[in-house]
């Protein structure tokens, strides 16, 4: 039986996935703690982590078995990447940069297998613990649990959200708040009204064709939860090396000043 995207089924219900990002760790301690934490998916940073394809595999396998959905970000255009952390255990994938219908549409088809688009067979068994069914069911299972984001990151794309919001296999319209800050002008200011209204254009959109909006680079407690009120439901809840860090740092003033 296919894993099920968990993260997938929340959002199709209404209900927010929240996620950790992955940039710095590895190994098979990192979707056990996103459990422990009460997360539901890893955000696999390939596009400004130093992860490799073999790290990204191996988080996807460990996350399968902890029921945590593997979500793997790939480089702008890189759809061999895409396919190829499909095809070793992601449940999701997230690409950057995604500014037209049309590119959207494209991706969309990239990722899913004949007749609904034009990925390759050829591996992919680890959804199903290395035993999948027939081809056609296999092929059919596959494209039904996979969660596609791609992400809004220019004035390019927010004119475009209502088009990108409507292609057919697009689950996910993602926020990169700090991209979309500089083309709008306004680099780092994540509380301007022009990010405001931003987001409640994207949130406009994806109410209008069952989409969930995504929130991706705000941390600040106050505005994450501003956005979250707004429509945000796939939330990236921090990275690994932030988190850490910051909660290093609270730990040693705390032990430095006792």
């Amino acid at each position: 039986m296919i894993a099920i995207n968990q993260t997938k089924r929340k959002l199709l219900a209404g209900e927010r996935a929240i996620g950790l990002g992955v940039s710095l760790l590895r190994g098979a301690a990192v979707p056990m703690i996103a459990k422990a934490a009460g997360l539901d998916w890893l955000f696999i940073d390939r596009e400004h982590g130093a992860l490799t394809e073999d790290d990204a595999a191996q988080l996807c396998i460990a996350a399968l078995a902890y029921g945590v959905t593997p979500v793997v970000r790939v480089c702008s255009g890189s759809i061999d990447e895409a396919t190829r952390a499909l095809d070793t255990g992601a449940q999701g994938v997230v690409v950057p940069h995604v500014d037209t219908p049309e590119q959207a549409g494209a991706i969309a088809a990239a990722l899913r297998f004949p007749p609904r688009g034009g990925r390759s067979w050829g591996g992919g068994a680890a959804v199903w613990g290395l035993r999948p069914p027939a081809m056609a069911q296999a092929m059919e299972e596959a494209d039904e649990q996979l969660l596609l984001a791609v992400m809004i990151e220019t004035t390019t794309a927010l004119a475009h959200a209502d088009a990108i919001a409507s292609v057919p296999g697009v689950d996910v319209l993602l926020v990169g708040s700090s991209d979309l800050s500089i083309s709008m002008g306004i680099a780092g200011q994540f509380g301007h009204p022009l990010m405001r209204s931003a987001y409640d254009t994207l949130a406009q959109a994806c109410v209008r064709h069952g989409k969930a909006l995504g929130l991706g680079g705000i941390y600040d407690e106050a505005l994450a939860c501003d956005y979250i009120r707004a429509g945000c439901r796939f939330i990236i809840a921090g990275h690994d090396q932030g988190l850490i860090l910051n909660a290093a740092t609270s730990r040693a003033a705390l032990l430095r000043g006792a």
